[in-house]
């Protein structure tokens, strides 16, 4: 899943073929298979649970195949009706987006829509291409034995974060805008500024929130041309970043963002204690909120529409 990315008011997303009921009539059903979005794709899903909450429905769901910690509730705007015109629609979504085959690169595999079997095969394959820890599907319960790496690193991203790796995919994929660089802040600039937050709020300076703020800077710098960029912005990037010049120095809260959906990924072949990963993951939670408290000065609302270089398809993952 591109962990993306997980956003309770996805623009595109269409209840049904037809209008929207009233309000007072839940437009799904428990044990309904359905199609849900997660961030800019759209993945095969159960309602396993609708529930009426302040005059609007919400539905639990799991996404078929994968994971259950992947589980959450959602709101009808996430939802659509499994229908043939809507699961066409999926395919051509993962189609334009370039969604990569391989099971490694986690929940971005799912290009089509998932049978039993199809989910079997996903199995195995993971099990034969994903080092340990990483998703599988268990109807057993063995789960419990093993827990995976994916849920000890798991990041829970706010939900104004979630719509803003949205409108951030949307603004660069669909509307062919980029992010005008340098950035003001930069990444090293809310790095400091957060550092700052945390000693003032802490009354001290803690070696463990400095290593963390530079891993988080060192991960960005090597990771952000591997796997952070659309393919449109690919030769911004390489006018941008020139003699040597540190990508934290030039990028800004849009791109860091986008790291955050790629950590558990990554830290996944990383060998640290579960005590040490529940630490780091609390840590990571409290940065983000803390992006998601100034995110109307660390964030553009609007993106440069006059830079964009000609391009096809989308390269890495956001």
């Amino acid at each position: 899943m591109v962990n993306s990315s997980k956003d309770d008011s996805a623009t595109d997303a269409d209840t049904s073929s037809g209008g929207t009921p009233p309000s007072n009539s839940s437009v799904y059903s428990e044990g309904e298979k359905v199609l849900a979005y997660h961030g800019p794709r759209i993945y095969e899903a159960k309602v396993q649970k609708a529930e009426r909450r302040k005059k609007e429905w919400r539905y639990f769901v799991h996404y078929l195949g994968w994971n259950k910690n992947w589980d959450e509730w959602v709101g009808v705007d996430r939802l659509m009706k499994h229908t043939e015109e809507n699961v066409m629609k999926q395919q051509a979504l993962d189609k334009k987006q370039g969604v990569d085959k391989n099971p490694k690169s986690g929940r971005s595999a799912q290009t089509k829509p998932k049978s039993s079997a199809d989910a079997k095969l996903d199995k195995e394959d993971l099990k034969n291409n994903v080092s340990k820890g990483k998703k599988r599907k268990s109807d057993s319960g063995a789960e419990k034995d093993n827990v995976s790496l994916e849920k000890l690193v798991r990041i829970q991203i706010p939900s104004s974060l979630r719509k803003q790796l949205v409108d951030d995919w949307e603004f660069v994929t669909q509307q062919d805008k980029l992010v005008k660089l340098p950035r003001s802040p930069t990444v090293d600039d809310i790095l400091t500024k957060y550092l700052e937050y945390r000693s003032k709020k802490d009354g001290m300076m803690t070696d463990s929130i400095g290593e963390i703020l530079k891993g988080i800077r060192c991960y960005f710098d090597k990771a952000l041309p591997v796997m952070l960029l659309y393919k449109k912005e690919r030769k911004q990037y390489h006018e941008a970043v020139v003699d040597n010049v540190s990508p934290s120095t030039i990028y800004g809260a849009e791109h860091l963002l986008r790291l955050f959906v790629k950590l558990p990924e990554l830290l996944a072949y990383v060998n640290i204690e579960e005590e040490t990963l529940t630490r780091l993951q609390q840590k990571l939670l409290d940065f983000l909120k803390f992006l998601q408290k100034n995110h109307s000065t660390f964030f553009l609302s609007a993106y440069d529409g006059s830079k964009v270089s000609e391009g096809k398809g989308k390269g890495k993952d956001e």
